[in-house]
């Protein structure tokens, strides 16, 4: 389940004085900041001013995900006291902010720790931006601020070297072999407070703003996951998890993010859509690429609309890229004309050729070919009936496409619209999981998942199978 964490800070010139608030809302699982709000709001208390800086942390997160569970982190005691219950709230001007607060998320979704002022630079940088264009008859320009560059500079004056990676991108074998050396050479954070150190000092120096500035534009695409129908056959897989290969932590509310002490950069994202249904996909038909290549069904275009609906919402896809086949070519142009964006076509995001199998369900192929069905089951080696791409061939396909978008978009978060064996293949490739366990993972039509790709090699699943937005 996605989490958050929600930074808030408000100051008064004078309390009261002129006075405004800022807030940041983070990733709790990679430290990215996911929304910044700051606000002139005229005259007004230190208190109030913390109190409106809470309210619009809270608020945008809300609108990020209902459903996530927010950590606030305040340096105001009072604030933090009187919204965890422990203090009474008797300031007339505060009482309804605190209720109002207390509103945004139902009881117990949202829980609040108390942080040393140094520990809160982002969000005190923002209410003194805000405080300054009050000053000067304006308001805060999201645009212009400079307050999560500033506070990222001041935590860390230094940023040590990048070593090469090893490996190609998202190969899970390789990116765990890194962080195994690292451990053996003592490099890995032995405490969460030493992970706060050497993640601020990664991101510090004069390579703070380009990162800064990459990661605004490369946060996980929000979404609980769904269960749907597949055309291969085994038990479904538990969706919506987030999985990362290579070193394992777990998210702190007293230190968001993780990092091994090199600076990697923003990962290059790939949000994995598979199309959206044709006539053959209800019937659970084997189409690959050496079938009929069918289009869309009118269900099918109703879900890529939906699709490019939220994926609109979400703003953050900056590439589209399709498999050459007429169903994702379909899907992918429905998603751009919404977006605004061009779509390249990429050859090794095709689907499997399943052979003499096209177009016949997985019944009539048991009946027709008994032993090579059991034997494709058995091993990825195995081709299907009739001169088709064994899974094994496929992932070498797979892996040589995945290489090579990962070089093109570094830093970018691109939209792959392809096919059921492609995405999973590539979730199985970042886990460094079995080849059988392509039998065991769920992937609904119009379904989305993310993988995000390091320059260490490591790779991390953020999404899988994600069909909220066709409810």
């Amino acid at each position: 389940m996605r989490e958050f964490i929600v930074e808030a800070d408000g100051g008064s010139r004078g309390n009261p004085g002129p006075a405004g608030y800022g807030s940041v809302v983070k990733d709790a699982a990679t430290g990215q900041t996911l929304a910044e709000r700051a606000e002139y709001i005229g005259v007004a208390t230190n208190n109030v001013a913390e109190y409106r800086g809470l309210l619009a942390g809270l608020r945008a997160a809300h609108e990020l995900d209902p459903a996530a569970p927010v950590h606030v982190r305040m340096d105001s005691k009072l604030v933090i006291e009187q919204m965890s219950g422990r203090w009474k709230i008797k300031h007339p001007d505060m009482k309804p902010l605190a209720a109002e607060a207390a509103r945004v998320y139902p009881p117990g979704q949202v829980t609040y720790e108390w942080i040393p002022r140094e520990q809160n630079k982002h969000a005190d940088r923002l209410a003194n931006e805000a405080m300054d264009a009050g000053k000067r008859g304006e308001q805060w320009d999201p645009s212009a601020s400079r307050a999560e560059l500033d506070a990222v500079r001041a935590a860390a004056p230094a940023a040590p070297a990048v070593p090469e990676p090893s490996g190609p991108p998202g190969d899970a074998t390789a990116g765990a072999a890194r962080a195994r050396a690292a451990l053996a050479e003592g490099r890995a954070p032995k405490a969460q407070e030493e992970k706060a150190q050497e993640r601020q000092q990664a991101d510090a120096g004069d390579k703070a703003e380009a990162d800064v500035r990459a990661a605004r534009t490369t946060a996980a695409t929000p979404g609980t996951a769904t269960t749907g129908t597949t055309a291969t056959t085994g038990t479904a897989a538990t969706t919506g998890t987030t999985a990362t290969t290579g070193t394992t932590a777990t998210p702190s509310v007293s230190a968001p993010g993780w990092s091994s002490a090199p600076d990697l950069g923003a990962p290059a994202t790939f949000v994995l859509l598979r199309h959206g249904e044709t006539p053959l996909t209800p019937q659970k038909r084997f189409s690959g690429s050496g079938g009929t290549d069918p289009s869309l069904s009118d269900i099918g275009r109703e879900q890529a609309e939906r699709v490019a609906a939220a994926l609109a919402r979400r703003g953050t896809i900056q590439h589209i890229v399709s498999s050459p086949l007429a169903r994702t070519r379909e899907t992918a142009g429905i998603v751009a004309a919404r977006l605004g964006l061009e779509v390249t076509v990429e050859d090794g995001l095709r689907e499997t050729d399943f052979g003499a199998w096209e177009g016949l369900t997985f019944g009539e192929v048991r009946e027709r070919h008994p032993d090579d069905l059991n034997a494709w089951l058995a091993s990825p080696e195995a081709a299907p009936t009739g001169g088709g791409e064994s899974f094994a061939e496929t992932a070498t396909r797979i892996a040589a496409a995945r290489d090579k978008l990962v070089a093109a978009y570094a830093g970018r978060t691109v939209l792959l619209v392809t096919h059921v064996t492609p995405i999973k293949t590539l979730v199985r490739l970042a886990l460094g999981a079995p080849p059988e366990s392509l039998f065991r993972m769920e992937l609904s039509a119009a379904s989305l998942s993310v993988v995000a790709y390091y320059a260490d090699g490591n790779a991390s699943l953020r999404l899988l199978n994600d069909t909220a937005h066709l409810r």
